[in-house]
């Protein structure tokens, strides 16, 4: 199979968070992905669910010859694997890793939706997104990542963490 660029998400907010995703990281590229863009860390308000901690959150493009529904359980593996226990909807969580873009697949299968069907309403996945990829293409609305950015005019709080680690200093 020829490798396909696929785009991930990946978040923590229990415990070492930055521990987390480059651990998260290892574990994947361990199944098989190997990262080709990685951007920077933001730090984002949860979104519903109990009061809890910040997101430390990532997107990671990648290139793999794994079928989507394979990558999709690298993921769903990888978390496990990171102590991800799911209980309460939009609860804390040590590891989450979120499937965004697969090349040009448009799946929706109960298991699978491509592209993320949430992906150009979050900012936590958009602002790294466009910064690694803003040319990368939502096949269904034919907009680039940078276009589907520019369109977001509210939502939850996303501060690059060097920048908030640099105001503290």
């Amino acid at each position: 199979m020829t490798p396909c660029t696929a785009f991930l998400a990946l978040g923590s907010n229990l415990g070492d968070r930055r521990r987390h995703l480059a651990r998260g990281m290892q574990a994947l590229e361990s199944r098989g992905p190997r990262a080709s863009r990685c951007s920077s860390l933001y730090l984002t308000e949860p979104v519903g669910g109990p009061p809890q901690e910040w997101f430390l959150n990532q997107v990671v493009g990648v290139e793999t010859t794994l079928t989507p529904e394979q990558l999709l359980d690298v993921c769903l593996e990888t978390e496990s694997a990171l102590g991800r226990v799911r209980g309460e909807r939009h609860g804390p969580r040590t590891l989450d890793v979120d499937l965004l873009l697969y090349g040009d697949e448009v799946r929706r299968t109960p298991a699978l939706c491509l592209p993320h069907p949430r992906l150009h309403e979050r900012l936590f996945v958009l602002v790294p997104l466009d910064e690694i990829a803003p040319e990368a293409r939502h096949p269904l609305f034919g907009m680039t990542a940078h276009e589907l950015l520019a369109r977001r005019t509210s939502g939850m709080r996303v501060v690059a963490h060097d920048a908030l680690s640099r105001e503290a200093s």
